[in-house]
């Protein structure tokens, strides 16, 4: 409503967007961070950033904020997969809130009393600012509103409190904003790399090939030797630095989908149930009391139920009967009360009263019915709200411009759409006591007074038992050393989850794995967790297969990871025995297809930045090695990632001299100057001791 209202409704959320903000100026990546002893550590600690130990109960607040926002941008319910977003979320600009102040201090950071002047009511306001006390309409800052909230907050403890909380975010934007530029500032491009961009962009080469796929050769027909892993293991280590710890698990599903008994049995209910609906006498009564899910038993537009019910329900008169129609996974039953035609939008204007002001809520309506008897009698509404209104609005004669449906709280609304245009009339909600005066009115939509039962799909408790009965015999019986064969042999299949952080949410497969996933970080690899897992859609037997620690890895760790590269790394070897027989004598490539029995393949017009051989893969060593060839030389052997290559240069078309070299740095300072970012803080990050514990909570 008025922007002084809007700050006491919204500015519970400020802080959460602040996450936002850390986001976008930095590339976070999860840091997660544990150790054999993580079930060892303080009960009370969540973890620890560069020494600064975070408590659960200073951090859970924050979570707590965090899951507030998804629940409103989804309306009202998140999943598990969206919690442990909200956690990971609010983790994550800890990380940041704690590394980037000390960065601040490090580097003599502040923002002056002056520059914090002019991000509150100056001419630079913050973006903050901005958001809170813009006019809806027109998106212009209001910058009376907030001078008048200003002042009020010193008669106001609690928005005093909301507008402490703000500055601070401010500050710490402003702030962000202030390193951001200093690292953006810090990075620069030669004129040399500018016109090597320019060059590798826009230099063409044509060229003839002939490959060798690895796929000629038979996994069968080749021998692996330890040598061949460790030599590929050395040629590659860094691509085995693990950044975090993780842990897989195979599990097994027993399903507690309803059975076709559910189905007839669920059938009939809803059968009965719409024959004691059509004729019982208090059908909100009834629908409150048997629906799985409860629909307002008010007036509501197109738009807000199942698609297959939306389609039909608005095209029924009043005093129909709708159902049992099975749509997704329930059966509704509807009776239609009522139908009217309700407008889009309103503009109105109100004056708010606080009760606790005027000395209660009998003295806020006596109030409320006074002004508008004045009104009514050609009181000028306008001047009235500027008098008495507590609103942020009263400024502009308590003009609250036009909104639409679900823009105001419930009483408000239904008192604004729900008149004429020219009505007063006096609402409470819980901000105070409202008279209302509808300007305007536009459009006109039917809705429909509807007295809703859903009866969800659900199998019967016998269906759940017997599922439950058959995880906890598998779970008795089973060992960590023979999960699959005994699954196998009881005809189950076995689901696997591969490299699962502590923070997630979701695995491949469950609904709801928070609780597992848990418990597998305080067990011990070849453990069978020690319980059944409950699921949405069934229950859950798991077996912990392997822990891969944070930092480097060992060939043992990724043996079974590199197998299908040391194949061909091997088979790369064989084929180039071949390649070099066909290169023995040979004066030209199409000399070498015709030997390895190939025709020899051109490619025109390729650049060095996009080095995808057409048809093939995308092939760098090779297109990086073309590039570096003299023209009309027969190459060695090549080997890539889809097989071993034979080639020859036909010439190169280099591009016109690069004309304007300002332009080419600036655009390359651009994307830079982006990077250089998420490399700041990821430096930050890799030189910190971050440890956490968030498993043990969430």
């Amino acid at each position: 409503m008025g922007l002084m209202t809007f700050m006491r409704t919204k500015m519970g959320y400020f802080l959460v967007g602040g996450i936002a903000v850390v986001l976008a100026l930095f590339v976070l990546e999860p840091l997660l961070q544990h150790t054999s002893s993580l079930w060892g550590a303080s009960r009370t600690s969540v973890g620890s950033i560069d020494g600064e130990e975070i408590k659960y109960e200073e951090f859970n607040p924050k979570v707590e904020q965090s899951v507030a926002q998804f629940k409103q941008q989804y309306g009202g319910s998140i999943n598990p997969q969206m919690q442990a977003m909200a956690v990971d979320n609010a983790w994550q600009a800890e990380v940041a809130n704690v590394l980037l102040t000390k960065e601040y201090t490090r580097l003599g950071l502040i923002v002056s009393g002056d520059e914090l002047f002019d991000l509150l009511q100056g001419k630079n306001p913050s973006p903050l600012i901005k958001q809170y006390f813009s006019n809806p309409q027109t998106g212009e800052l209001d910058r009376t509103a907030v001078i008048t909230s200003l002042k009020a907050q010193q008669k106001d403890p609690k928005l005093k409190q909301q507008w402490d909380m703000l500055q601070a975010e401010i500050e710490k934007q402003a702030l962000q904003q202030k390193y951001a530029n200093l690292v953006r500032n810090s990075v620069y491009v030669t004129s040399l790399e500018a016109n090597d961009e320019y060059i590798n962009r826009n230099k063409l080469v044509n060229f003839k090939y002939v490959n060798l796929d690895y796929s000629a050769v038979l996994d069968k027909d080749v021998k692996i030797t330890d040598a061949d892993y460790q030599a590929y293991y050395d040629a590659n280590k860094k691509r085995f630095d693990n950044p975090v710890e993780t842990r897989s698990f195979e599990y097994v599903s027993f399903s507690i989908k309803p059975t076709a008994t559910d189905s007839a049995g669920v059938k009939a209910q809803v059968e009965k149930l719409a024959a004691d609906f059509k004729v019982t006498p208090n059908d909100s009564l009834f629908a409150i009391n048997n629906s799985d899910v409860k629909v307002p038993y008010a007036y509501i537009s197109k738009g807000k139920l199942d698609p297959a019910v939306d389609s039909v329900i608005f095209n029924y008169p009043a005093g129909s009967f709708y159902g049992p129609k099975f749509s997704g996974n329930s059966y509704k039953l509807i009776k239609v009360i009522g139908t009217r035609f309700s407008p889009d939008s309103v503009k109105a204007s109100h004056i708010l009263i606080d009760p606790s002001k005027v000395g209660g809520e009998a003295n806020a309506l006596k109030m409320a019915d006074s002004l508008k008897a004045v009104v009514q009698k050609g009181g000028s509404f306008a001047e009235l709200a500027k008098k008495y209104s507590v609103d942020g609005s009263k400024d502009k004669g308590g003009d609250l411009g036009t909104f639409g449906r679900n823009a105001m709280v419930a009483p408000f609304e239904e008192a604004a759409f729900g008149g004429r245009t020219g009505d007063l009339k006096v609402v409470k909600t819980q901000f105070g006591v409202h008279l209302i005066k509808i300007e305007k009115q536009i459009g006109s939509s039917k809705e429909a007074k509807l007295a809703y039962i859903e009866k969800t799909l659900a199998p019967s408790a016998k269906t759940r038992d017997i599922a439950y009965k058959k995880a906890s015999s598998f779970l008795n019986e089973v060992k960590g050393d023979n999960f699959n064969a005994l699954a196998q042999k009881q005809g189950y299949t076995v689901g696997v989850a591969d490299k699962v952080v502590s923070s997630q949410g979701f695995a491949p497969g469950l609904d709801n794995p928070r609780q597992l996933i848990r418990d597998a970080y305080d067990a011990k690899k070849g453990d069978v967790l020690g319980q059944v897992y409950t699921m949405d859609n069934g229950f859950v037997v798991a077996h912990l297969t392997d822990i891969k620690p944070k930092g480097q890895l060992s060939l043992e760790d990724v043996k079974k990871q590199i197998q299908p590269m040391v194949m061909n790394a091997v088979k790369a070897k064989m084929l180039t025995e071949q390649a070099n027989k066909a290169l023995a004598g040979a004066s030209s490539i199409d000399q070498v297809a015709q030997k390895l029995g190939k025709t020899a393949t051109p490619v025109q017009n390729m650049v060095f930045a996009n080095p995808i051989i057409p048809g093939l893969a995308q092939e760098n060593k090779v297109v990086g090695t073309i590039f570096g060839s003299a023209v009309n030389k027969l190459s060695k052997p090549v080997d890539g990632e889809k097989g071993v290559y034979v080639f020859t240069v036909e010439g190169f078309t280099a591009p016109a001299p690069l004309g304007n070299t300002f332009k080419q740095k600036e655009t390359m300072m651009l994307g830079v100057g982006q990077r250089s970012l998420g490399a700041a803080f990821q430096a930050l990050q890799e030189k910190s001791d971050i440890k956490d514990n968030r498993v043990k909570f969430y």
